[in-house]
């Protein structure tokens, strides 16, 4: 199947008399006839579901459209993008490892990484994703087992070589783990370029209406954990909850994934609902006709942003201007994504008084679905952050992320016309 008829079409396939849209299966447990056949599950002997804490399929068939549309193996649907974040380093790192992070990367993952998993044993170190290969390379320790990174960050909206991070982590013997969350499969598949993991909050352009908070995991099933035996144990070597199963010996190119689900998704629970992976496949039905039209109107707003006297700066990857035009050529050519960043001559205050005068766009915190919408991040997703860190982020204190919606572009123009009046 093609790209666009996969999103319609893939995951689910129903047979005679089944139902034709996908169905949600609300059940948390599932009957067999026998105690031996349930064992066999547990066992991983069999495939099939038993409880919906670890499978459903609902969940099943949606993380199966994902994965195609990455071109991955397989996929796992989790209750948040920061879930899915947290899964994709703690699925392979423990106490006392270390993970290459990109500094370039939404706030909530900075305070994940740099604070609650620092906890946990695991040490970050944060570096900017315009770095050199050579100055990488030399941040990369005995202990490390991941690089991570936005492909598109939020809300600086930096483009990631991807192809540099994933030769200096393949070089070093580690995967490389990415956020594709803002240009989606439909502008980017980072599979494509030597990325080995793919993470998104599908809370945003895939569900595509703020419906539905989720996240997903995607394994391109590429990178070879046994060739790394002796750096992520976990993963081969036998794992005493399932009686010595070793997961690269008994699921080949699935381990990552098949590990993720029966070992951390079985002990931590952060499933995504049945009911919310119904809603989210139905936005992944219409996703590559969305992608389009925020793009399309997000170049309009930023072509028009760009010659007004009134914005000090902007940046939108998909502008000639923009320091990452030749990347955002490079590996979106059909586009980025729907967001754009912009400062306001007059700093905070102006900002303030831009966004309180809006009437179309909603300020939420909330950003890439159909509505057209605005946040302050400094004081607001990246309030938690110190000034030194908010600036390692590429966020200053006068950013503007505006998220373009899929509404008529001379309204969204006429909106932002008459707020920057009142400035």
């Amino acid at each position: 199947m093609k790209f666009n008829t996969k999103c319609v079409q893939a995951g689910y396939t129903p047979k005679n008399g089944e139902p034709r849209v996908l169905p949600i299966v609300q059940s948390t447990t599932f009957k067999y006839e026998s105690s031996e056949e349930m064992g066999d599950l547990f066992d991983l002997k069999a495939s099939g579901y038993f409880y919906t804490r670890l499978q459903n399929p609902t969940c099943d068939n949606v993380a199966a459209k994902i994965a195609a549309l990455e071109g991955g193996v397989g996929a796992m649907l989790t209750s948040s993008g920061q879930a899915a974040s947290f899964y994709s380093i703690f699925n392979i790192c423990s106490a006392g490892d270390h993970v290459v992070a990109a500094s370039a990367i939404y706030g909530g993952t900075f305070n994940l990484f740099s604070v609650t998993m620092k906890k946990l044993g695991i040490d970050f170190t944060f570096v900017h994703p315009d770095i050199s290969a050579e100055e990488l390379a030399a941040v990369v320790k005995p202990n490390t087992k991941a690089f991570f990174a936005e492909t598109l960050s939020n809300p600086s909206l930096i483009v990631l070589d991807i192809e540099k991070f994933a030769k200096v982590a393949h070089a070093n013997g580690v995967p490389l783990i990415v956020d594709n969350t803002f240009p989606t499969p439909v502008n980017l598949r980072p599979f494509e370029f030597g990325a080995d993991i793919v993470v998104h909050s599908t809370t945003k352009y895939m569900d595509g209406h703020a419906c539905a908070l989720g996240g997903v995991v995607v394994d391109s099933g590429n990178f070879d954990w046994e060739a790394h035996a002796d750096k992520f144990p976990g993963l081969t070597t036998p794992d005493d909850s399932y009686h010595g199963l070793t997961y690269t010996k008994s699921f080949g190119k699935n381990a990552y994934i098949t590990k993720c689900v029966v070992q951390l998704m079985r002990d931590l629970g952060s499933m995504q609902s049945p009911q919310n992976a119904f809603l989210l496949n139905i936005g992944l039905e219409t996703i590559h006709l969305r992608m389009p039209r925020h793009c399309e109107n997000a170049l309009k707003v930023a072509q028009f942003l760009e010659s007004n006297d009134k914005i000090s700066w902007i940046n939108y990857p998909s502008l000639p201007s923009s320091k990452y035009y030749d990347l955002a050529t490079k590996y979106m050519p059909n586009g980025t994504c729907g967001v754009i960043c912009f400062g306001i001559k007059g700093g905070r205050a102006a900002a303030t008084k831009f966004m309180d005068s809006l009437k179309l766009a909603a300020v939420v915190t909330h950003v890439a679905d159909a509505r057209t919408c605005v946040l302050h991040p400094a004081s607001t997703t990246h309030r938690q952050l110190t000034d030194e860190q908010l600036v390692d982020c590429g966020v200053s204190p006068d950013l503007i992320r505006f998220s373009v919606g899929i509404e008529d572009v001379e309204d969204i123009l006429a909106d932002i016309k008459q707020a920057l009046e009142s400035v």
